[in-house]
């Protein structure tokens, strides 16, 4: 991950692209976790979660949120958070799932309660 991404660089998210949404999508939902940085409760560190995407998205702008609903990161943040592994390299997933529903969360929802 450049480090402009990160709480080395600007801590601002990265551009991302979406493509072969399909139609009878209702919703995205975007998580960005990290599997290397299990916390003391064996969790997986949550860095970015957006739910209610329009699934007319195509792209994310640097440094953006699509407009959507965020969820709280293991920071406790409505809020992107760049990665800062204190170790060693880690690796970092986005993923991105087309709903047939809209969720019915409110702002500051877990990533378990999306999920």
């Amino acid at each position: 991950m450049p480090s402009r991404y990160t709480c080395d660089g600007d801590n601002i998210s990265p551009p991302l692209q979406f493509s072969n949404i399909p139609a009878e999508a209702k919703s995205l939902v975007l998580i960005m976790d990290d599997p290397d940085a299990i916390k003391p409760a064996g969790k997986i560190w949550d860095h970015w979660i957006i739910f209610n995407i329009n699934p007319e998205t195509a792209n994310i702008p640097e440094g953006t949120n699509p407009k959507a609903i965020l969820g709280k990161n293991t920071r406790g943040k409505n809020a992107y958070g760049g990665p800062c592994p204190p170790d060693a390299q880690h690796r970092y997933f986005f993923k991105l799932y087309a709903l047939d529903i809209m969720l019915n969360l409110q702002e500051g929802a877990t990533k378990a309660e999306v999920e």
